[in-house]
C-alpha cells in the first residue's frame, strides 16, 4: 500500500468516525431543539446531512487541485 493510499484511508476513517459520533447524538440534539422549535430541529438535521457530503466533496475537490500542480482545470476559465 502506497503512502498516499494510507493517508487517504486514514482521512476517510477519521471523517467516518466523526460522522458516526455526530449522527449517534443527532436524535438527542434534534429532540432538544424540537422543544424550542420543530423547524430548528429540521435545519440542524439538514445541516448535519449536508455537512457529511460537503466534507467528501471538498476533499475530492482539493485532491484534484493538488494533483494538477495547484492549478484547477476549469473549461470555462480557458475561454477568453
Amino acid at each position: 500500500m502506497k503512502k498516499e493510499d494510507k493517508s487517504a484511508a486514514f482521512a476517510a476513517l477519521g471523517i467516518l468516525a466523526v460522522t458516526f459520533v455526530v449522527f449517534y447524538f443527532m436524535p438527542d440534539v434534534m429532540l432538544s431543539a424540537a422543544e424550542f422549535s420543530p423547524w430548528l430541529a429540521i435545519v440542524i438535521g439538514g445541516i448535519a446531512v449536508l455537512a457529511f457530503f460537503a466534507v467528501f466533496w471538498l476533499r475530492g475537490r482539493l485532491g484534484s487541485v493538488s494533483k494538477s500542480g495547484g492549478e484547477q482545470h476549469n473549461s470555462k476559465s480557458q475561454h477568453k
